[in-house]
């Protein structure tokens, strides 16, 4: 299938379907009006306490319409080295002052540690500056809801780095489950990577990844029900304690999580803390009647395929084949750099929506529908039963423990 080919096709599918899909437009670099526009970007890490992210500030190095035009971190000499990395002139200790200073268009928001996200993001949409913001969006229901404010009342795009949602191959993957290549969907199961970090914490740095999967294949979920142990204890407030990478509270070492999907499925989510495989269990299965689509993370993720009504190869005999852009047993046609960034097509989209006068593909609606699947794992917890998506309450569930 040829590139152009492909993106056409897949478009119709992400219109259909709400799938991730950027504009070729875009993916080639121009621009969609008349003479091109080149966006200034301002750039905020922490060196020490969250760094900047996966690469989120060199990532615009890469997109000929951006200019990065300064850069903000608290640490003096993490400071420097980004300012001679990203070969900038403007320096900042402090990203408010960068914000007001620098006047950006856009603001990378590269940091993973979660603890400045929602106020970082808040700050610049409240002035009508556009957000391109590492995972996850922010730590409580109430810093998202005052992110989506924001952004409604100014008019700003913000786009959270969930690469996979970006995907091409998350484009097939919606076009065989619409047609029908596993029948119908009767569950889906996502594990974190299940190390040193597993359970509340693996919940919250991947499993965001993965819920992110569920969300754009099955939508936004209407209740949750889950369990959080540690040490095989009920989770209760003696358990509670500071999350690294500025998480918050945060407990447990073991989670297990089942969700209810509008299309009448089942979704799971677990993670097991030092229980991981080799290779990783960090995924998501699609489990239909008909067989199994399987796909890891990332802009070109592995995506398998079992066309297996029993799940069982080992007595069915049926195979694992590899599935690519375009389709099953395909080899893949797309081959460019952005396909081998981890954020090249996550920006262009930002970009697009700009221009297009749309919401990001991965927008701040998505962003806290997914951090409202992770709070509601502890809200069900806490209250000992399912809960309905959305949430009454809007703060971290693990500071009402009893």
């Amino acid at each position: 299938m040829q590139r152009r080919t492909f993106l056409k096709t897949a478009g119709k599918v992400a219109a259909g379907a709400g799938a991730a899909i950027v504009s070729p437009r875009l993916l080639r670099g121009a621009s969609t009006g008349g003479a091109r526009k080149r966006y200034r970007v301002g750039v905020i890490g922490r060196t020490g306490r969250g760094n900047y992210g996966h690469a989120l500030d060199t990532a615009w190095l890469a997109i000929p319409e951006t200019e990065i035009v300064a850069v903000a971190d608290d640490n003096p000499k993490g400071l420097a080295a980004a300012a001679k990395r990203l070969k900038v002139n403007q320096t900042f200790a402090d990203w408010r002052a960068m914000i007001e200073k620098a006047r950006p268009d856009i603001v990378a928001i590269c940091l993973r540690w979660l603890d400045q996200h929602g106020e970082m993001a808040a700050a610049a949409a409240e002035r009508g500056i556009h957000v391109f913001m590492e995972k996850p969006m922010c730590r409580t229901l109430a810093e998202a809801d005052r992110i989506v404010a924001a952004c409604q009342k100014t008019g700003a795009k913000l786009a959270v780095a969930h690469p996979t949602r970006y995907s091409p191959r998350l484009a097939t993957v919606k076009h065989l489950i619409a047609d029908g290549r596993i029948g119908k969907v009767l569950e889906y199961r996502a594990r974190g990577k299940e190390d040193r970090r597993g359970g509340g914490e693996d919940l919250w740095v991947l499993g965001t990844h993965v819920l992110d999967l569920v969300h754009v294949l099955a939508g936004r979920p209407s209740w949750c029900f889950a369990h959080v142990t540690q040490d095989g204890e009920p989770v209760t407030r003696k358990h509670v304690r500071e999350g690294s990478e500025g998480i918050g509270p945060l407990a447990g070492d073991a989670v297990r999580a089942m969700y209810g999907m509008s299309d009448g499925s089942t979704a799971y989510f677990g993670s097991y803390k030092n229980t991981a495989g080799k290779p990783w269990r960090y995924a998501l299965q699609v489990l239909g009647s008909r067989g199994i689509i399987e796909m890891t993370e990332g802009t070109v993720p592995d995506v398998k395929y079992l066309g297996d009504p029993s799940w069982s190869p080992g007595r069915s005999g049926a195979k694992w084949q590899d599935v690519t852009s375009a389709g099953i047993g395909k080899p893949e046609p797309l081959t460019g750099p952005e396909y081998a960034a981890r954020h090249t097509l996550g920006i262009r989209d930002l970009l697009a929506a700009v221009e297009e006068d749309r919401e990001p593909v991965g927008g701040p609606l998505p962003g806290r529908d997914v951090v409202e699947m992770i709070v509601a794992v502890f809200e069900s917890h806490r209250l000992g039963r399912a809960v309905t998506l959305p949430l009454k309450s809007r703060e971290n569930p693990l500071t009402l423990l009893k």
